[in-house]
């Protein structure tokens, strides 16, 4: 008996655990997908490719699944859910990828993934517009929210605006630096980049609120997924013919490039986008969007070994803003969800209450008339 327990307990704690595995597990494939990404793009292949390669690689991986898998529960295709998937096509797979990995290429991984931590401040801000969030000033929990946005904000200009001496620690200082300006990006292009990774985390936070939306529609996570990695792949390649003329720019072989798209499309895309519409409908989007200073941390670790890229003042003190800020956000989210547990179901109306009574009444007198009946038929005489 204890042992079947203990088991219950376990699965319980499991189920209750899978949603924060799971985007934790996430981070660990972003984290990769910025630096083999990085590489790819140092070793000259256009970001309009990547992110079309990207979406190929994702339908033809995620399609089958959703054919076989959701062949009985996929809602109608109509036209409104029709026209919201091309929007999330081109908010995540065209616009927010190609301006992150020009951001990208135009700063460093490491910064790229340092500012996708402002992504939940604008998740919170476009909630609390479209109604998604709520907001009291009277309570604690809600004040916390409104307070770590702000101070996520903060910390994600001071990244922008402030750069700061290089903090060396994985080298010495007697160390040969030469090169080292050569690969940092000037002034102009690191203001450049920074503007571009803001716009991109702006439209990555609208494909998370749409995403919200059409879930509730179209409650397929696979079907869903596969066609906006679909819809992804026919506008990136309309973008992508339109920006890059140079037909050598497609050609793909066994190399860094192929491995960026295959990596990306499978973990960034397909399996990303499926498992975050999951946790959308569970938790909400400023849930998912919780978990990016993870990615940070890994990003940081990863670029500063592999890439060898320089760690700057600037990124570790508004880091360590947005981080303080994000779990004040998360810290006031949990209480949210403490709270919609605990609140009891609401009295009934008048009107309800009235009903009730009519229909116990009613209940009770045809009770009383089909008794009355079976004694009165009980003291007849026998035929």
């Amino acid at each position: 008996m204890a042992d079947r327990n203990t088991c219950r307990t376990l699965c319980q704690w499991l189920n209750q655990a899978k949603p924060f595995i799971a985007m934790v597990s996430l981070q660990f494939g972003y984290s990769g997908m910025y630096i083999i990404s990085m590489v790819s793009l140092k070793h000259g292949m256009s970001h309009y490719i990547l992110a079309l390669y990207r979406h190929v690689v994702a339908t033809l991986v995620i399609a089958p699944f959703a054919l076989v898998l959701e062949r009985k529960i996929r809602p109608k295709l109509t036209l409104p859910i029709f026209l919201r998937i091309m929007v999330l096509g081109f908010l995540e797979p065209v616009l927010d990828q190609n301006l992150y990995y020009v951001g990208m290429k135009y700063t460093s991984a490491t910064f790229a993934s340092a500012s996708v931590n402002v992504l939940p401040a604008i998740t919170f801000i476009l909630a609390i517009i479209f109604r998604l969030e709520k907001i009291n000033v009277k309570k604690l929990h809600h004040v916390a929210k409104i307070v770590g946005t702000g101070i996520t904000v903060a910390g994600a200009m001071v990244m922008t605006l402030y750069k700061g001496p290089i903090i060396d620690f994985l080298t010495s200082h007697g160390g040969n630096h030469h090169g080292s300006s050569t690969s940092e990006p000037n002034n102009q292009h690191w203001v450049t980049g920074t503007l571009m990774l803001l716009a991109s985390c702006c439209g990555w936070a609208s494909f998370f609120i749409l995403q919200s939306f059409t879930l509730k529609l179209y409650p397929a996570e696979l079907s869903l997924t596969s066609l906006i990695c679909f819809m992804g792949m026919v506008q990136g390649a309309v973008v992508s013919l339109v920006m890059e003329r140079d037909m050598t720019a497609w050609k793909i072989g066994f190399d860094s490039r192929l491995l960026a798209a295959a990596y990306s499309g499978v973990v960034c895309s397909g399996i990303a986008y499926y498992v975050q519409g999951k946790i959308i409908k569970q938790r909400g989007p400023v849930f998912v969007t919780s978990f990016s200073p993870l990615c940070m941390i890994i990003t940081a670790a990863l670029g500063t070994i592999i890439l060898a890229e320089q760690l700057r003042l600037g990124s570790v003190i508004g880091a360590v803003l947005i981080v303080a800020g994000l779990y004040t956000v998360v810290w006031g989210k949990s209480k949210d969800q403490t709270t919609s547990t605990t609140i009891p179901p609401p009295p009934l109306s008048n009107e309800k209450n009235d009903n009730l009574e009519f229909a116990t009444n009613f209940d009770s007198s045809s009770q009383q008339s089909k008794t009355s009946k079976v004694s009165a038929n009980s003291t007849l005489p026998p035929v």
